[in-house]
This record gives C-alpha cells, structure tokens and sequence, in this order.
C-alpha cells in the first residue's frame, strides 16, 4: 500500500485527509494477547519466546495479501521495538507499520473524525463477519 493508492478529498475546496480505497481496510492490531501470548512489560525475557495463537499468523497473511493495510500496535515501550520486530519478522508475519506505546489498561475508547469499527479478540482469529451492536455517539 502507497500513498498514490489513497483516495483525495476536497471539501469546501479545501483538501482533507486523504482515505483508502473502500475496498480496503486499514487493520490496527494489538500484538500481546491478541495475536500472541500475552507479555506484560515488566518481563521482557518473554516477549522473543511468546508462541502465536492459533490462526493468528495465516489470517493476517490473508490479509496483507488481499491488499489490506496492516499495522501492530503495543503497549510494549521503544525498548521493546528490536525484540517486537524480530519477533514478528521470525514468524512471518508481514506488516506495514510497528506502533509502540499504546496505553496500558483496556477500557479503549478511540474517538476520531474517520469510521472507526473496533473488534475485540475473544480466542479466535478468523475473517470478519457483521454483526448488530450497541455503539457509544456523540449526542447531536
């Protein structure tokens, strides 16, 4: 994925941040606990022997393969970039972008100007499917 794949929006004129194709999707994808064993920052040993969770790995492939935007984020601080990196690169699984330092705790609440659809990994990493839920708005 490149920038030249981004789709230009002007409003008003004026140009504004620039969205991906909606075929695309851009997947944000936590890293302990959700695509490996579950590593707190305070033991680092851990994080280069962390096994993959089952379908974890051949799902994301799928994925990047398919053309879709992939980027892991962590709670793991910049110290734990090197090890995170050639943890990910050992085990194949491809990406576009490493984010480190996502808070700590759970409880997310992602406000943004662009769609943002959330799922949460509850022990199985399979395609996607559509499902009706609660969601929390702004009040008009």
């Amino acid at each position: 994925m490149s920038t030249k794949d981004l789709q230009e929006i002007t409003v008003n004129g004026q140009k504004i941040s620039p969205v991906l194709p909606e075929d695309v999707k851009n997947y944000l994808i936590d890293i302990d606990g959700t695509i490996c064993d579950d590593i707190p920052n305070e033991e680092p040993e851990r994080m280069a022997t962390a096994a993959v969770y089952v379908d974890a790995l051949e799902t994301i492939q799928k994925w990047y393969a398919e053309g879709h935007v992939i980027t892991f984020f962590t709670s793991r601080t910049e110290e734990h970039r090197e090890v995170t990196e050639t943890w990910l690169q050992r085990h194949g699984f491809p990406y576009h972008g490493l984010l480190m330092g996502k808070p700590r705790g759970g409880n997310y609440h992602w406000i943004d100007n662009h769609i943002v659809r959330a799922t949460r990994y509850t022990g199985a990493f399979t395609d996607l499917v559509r499902k009706p839920a609660t969601i929390e708005v702004f009040e008009d």
